[in-house]
C-alpha cells in the first residue's frame, strides 16, 4: 500500500496542473492573563507547547493558513484584557501550528499603542510570516497592499481591516486599516489590476457576543461582494455567525463568513470557548478560471489547564478533557443550532484530523482519500 501511495503521488505531482487549492481561516487568537501565566516557565521563558497540536495537523495540511492575531506583540510586561501584550513566542507557537498569514487590524492593534504595533511588525518579520492590515507608513502600505500570494498556481489576494481601535489613535505616521468602503472598494479593484483571480476580504466587525449578524454587517458584506471580492471572512464578535455561500451577480460562488468566533482564547461562556475553522477550496472551471470551488467548517474549543500546562484548543468532536466535555458539547450544540438553520451552502467537515502533523506525501493521501491510507 505504501508503494501504491508513493506512486499516486508521484504521478498527482507530475499531471496534476495545480488544479485546487485549499486555504484554512481561524479567527480571533486571544491572550488572556491566564494563558500568558498557564506558558509562564520562569527566567522569562514563555512556552505554548502543546496548545495547537490537536489541531495543527488540520492547519499544516492547507496549501495556506490565516488567523487573526489579536494581540500586539508589545514586549513585557506581558498583559491581558483590557489591553493585551502577548509574548512573542506565542506568535512562533502559532507558525508552528501551520499559520502562514497573520491578520493586525483588529481593535486591539494599539493596545500598546504605535510603539507596540510596529513592535508587532518587527517580530512578525523577523519569523518571516505573512502579515497584513497594519503598517509602518503609508510608503509601506502602498509597497504591500494589495498582498498578493501563489497559493498552489492560485493568485489570491488578501485585505484586511477593522471597525476600530477602542479609541486609540495613532500619534507617528504608522497606518491602521480602518473600514472604509471607498478604500475597500479602490483595494479589490487594484488587485484585480495587479492580476488577483480570487479576492479576500477579512474583516473585523460586528457586535460582540451576538450570534447573528447585525444590518450593518449585512449592508457592508453585499457592499464587498459588489465591489468584486471572492471571500469575506469576518471576526471580532468573538461567537460564530452563519456563513453563506452566496452567487455572484457573473454566477460565481462568493463565501460570507459573519464571524469564526475565537480560535483560542481564556472567554468563560458557552458560546466563547469555541470557534469555527473554515477550509476553502479553490478550482478552476472549464475554461479555466479560478472560483471558489466549496467551503466546510469545523468547530474547535478551549480547554483549560486541567492540571498544570497550557490551555489546549481542540476539535469539538475530541474534547479529551473529562472536566470540560459537557461546556464543549454545549457550545457545539449552540454551534450546530445557528449554522444547521442560517448556513447557506456551508457543512461541517466531518474527515478524521490525523494525531500529528504530515509529511508531503501524507498530505496527498489526507487530501486526496480523506484520511491517511495504512
Amino acid at each position: 500500500m505504501q508503494l501504491l501511495a508513493i506512486m499516486l503521488f508521484t504521478l498527482s505531482s507530475l499531471f496534476s496542473g495545480n488544479d485546487g487549492a485549499s486555504i484554512v481561516f481561524a479567527g480571533d487568537a486571544m491572550q488572556h492573563k491566564a494563558q500568558i501565566d498557564a506558558a509562564a516557565k520562569g527566567g522569562g521563558v514563555y512556552d505554548y507547547s502543546g496548545c495547537f497540536d490537536a489541531i495543527a495537523p488540520y492547519v499544516d495540511a492547507a496549501d495556506y493558513a490565516v488567523v487573526n492575531l489579536e494581540t500586539p506583540l508589545g514586549g513585557a510586561p506581558y498583559t491581558g484584557y483590557p489591553c493585551f501584550s502577548a509574548p512573542d513566542s506565542y506568535a512562533d507557537a502559532l507558525v508552528d501550528a501551520g499559520f502562514d498569514l497573520m491578520l493586525t487590524a483588529n481593535n486591539h492593534t494599539l493596545d500598546k499603542r504605535d510603539k507596540g504595533m510596529v513592535r508587532t511588525l518587527d517580530r512578525l518579520d523577523e519569523i518571516r510570516v505573512d502579515h497584513i492590515g497594519t503598517y509602518r507608513d503609508h510608503q509601506e502600505r502602498d509597497s504591500v497592499i494589495p498582498f498578493l500570494r501563489d497559493i498552489n498556481g492560485f493568485r489570491v489576494a488578501f485585505l484586511n481591516y477593522t471597525y476600530g481601535t477602542n479609541g486609540i489613535e495613532l500619534r507617528t505616521p504608522a497606518v491602521v486599516d480602518y473600514i472604509d468602503r471607498e478604500l475597500i472598494k479602490k483595494d479589490i479593484a487594484k488587485a484585480r489590476e495587479l492580476g488577483a483571480e480570487i479576492v479576500t476580504v477579512c474583516i473585523h466587525w460586528g457586535v460582540e457576543y451576538d450570534l447573528l449578524p447585525s444590518q450593518s454587517q449585512k449592508r457592508l458584506a453585499d457592499f464587498i461582494v459588489q465591489s468584486g471580492a471572492d471571500i469575506i471572512m469576518g471576526g471580532h464578535p468573538h461567537v460564530i455567525q452563519p456563513m453563506e455561500m452566496r452567487r455572484g451577480d457573473d454566477d460565481r460562488n462568493v463565501l460570507v463568513v459573519y464571524s469564526l468566533g475565537n480560535f483560542i482564547s481564556n472567554m468563560k461562556t458557552r458560546d466563547t470557548r469555541g470557534g469555527a475553522i473554515v477550509k476553502v477550496d479553490l478550482s478552476r472551471d472549464a475554461e479555466g478560471k479560478a472560483v471558489v470551488k466549496d467551503a466546510v467548517y469545523r468547530l474547535v474549543f478551549t480547554v483549560p489547564p486541567v492540571a498544570g500546562g497550557n490551555f489546549r484548543l481542540v476539535p469539538a468532536e475530541r474534547c479529551d478533557a473529562p472536566a470540560w466535555s459537557a461546556n464543549c458539547k454545549a457550545f457545539e450544540r449552540s454551534a450546530e443550532a445557528v449554522f444547521n438553520k442560517h448556513n447557506i451552502g456551508v457543512a461541517r467537515d466531518t474527515a478524521d484530523i490525523p494525531a500529528k502533523k504530515m509529511n508531503q506525501l501524507e498530505i496527498f493521501l489526507y487530501k486526496t482519500f480523506g484520511a491517511l491510507q495504512k
